[in-house]
């Protein structure tokens, strides 16, 4: 496992990176620009090339033996240290011209996942962390605090659950299993892509399931929950890897009770 300095080395690297891709976030939003549609029906703009453009070389600079796995470029380079890089994640937002995106960049050594930046630049908020030194968070009111999950410990009147893409989840037998748990809860919200993780993280919310998300969406959001306390896996239990397509992510005990109900 890399040192503790090491990692404090290359989160610092990570977030020089997140703030270059927001420069030309900037530069492009609510701007005029082409829109395409991916094979995967999904949108890219010339600000999402850009800006994965931007992170890259930042991170070459300081690493260039390392590996990257880009939204948009795919693939580079083999190696113990490989950097996962969504640089906007929430594209449909950007196009739509409202806030709800961020730029995600995590480090995996080995298939583990060591260290995660989550960018908000417009929304303006931002929240790291890297194995073993916990997470942190910045907004308009803050500048680097520490944050903790909640200590909510059942499904009851007072907790609160988010969603996202659920679609999958839908089709399933799992759906049914959803309801019976949303029956269960005080407040069901839809905050979606990287705002219910960074809400969960704070402490605001108890527990966050998606079906339809891939590695590059959550990575880093998965260092930033673990390292607040909380509990990241797929529906099904599983560790993430590059192949993980769903998330159960909330505190540990109300994530225990959730892997009961057989969402997956």
């Amino acid at each position: 496992m890399p040192t503790s300095q090491f990692l404090d080395s290359a989160l610092d690297v990570a977030k020089q990176a997140a703030a270059a891709a927001a420069k030309v976030i900037a530069r492009h939003y609510r701007a005029g620009f082409a829109v395409e549609i991916k094979a995967d029906q999904t949108p890219v703009t010339i600000a999402d090339r850009e800006a994965e453009a931007a992170i890259k070389r930042v991170l070459k600079t300081a690493f260039p033996e390392h590996a990257f796995y880009g939204e948009e470029e795919g693939r580079e380079g083999e190696g113990d240290f490989l950097w996962l890089i969504d640089p906007i994640d929430g594209t449909r937002s950007f196009v739509r011209g409202y806030p709800m995106f961020s730029t995600q960049i995590a480090l995996m050594y080995r298939g583990e996942l060591v260290l995660g930046v989550s960018s908000a630049s417009e929304f303006c908020e931002t929240a790291w962390a890297r194995r073993g030194g916990g997470a942190w968070f910045s907004d308009a009111r803050l500048n680097g605090a520490p944050i903790r999950i909640a200590q909510t410990a059942e499904f009851g009147a007072a907790t609160a659950i988010s969603f996202g893409n659920v679609k999958t989840l839908s089709r399933g037998p799992g759906w049914n299993a959803l309801a019976g748990l949303i029956q269960r809860c005080g407040r069901t919200r839809g905050y979606g892509d990287f705002y219910h993780y960074h809400l969960l993280a704070r402490g605001s919310l108890d527990l966050v399931i998606e079906s339809d998300v891939n590695i590059l969406d959550i990575a880093a959001l998965a260092v930033i929950v673990r390292e607040a306390g909380g509990t990241f896996t797929d529906l099904g239990g599983r560790e993430l890897t590059l192949d993980t397509s769903s998330v159960l992510a909330g505190t540990p005990t109300l994530h225990a009770q959730a892997l009961e109900l057989g969402l997956a």
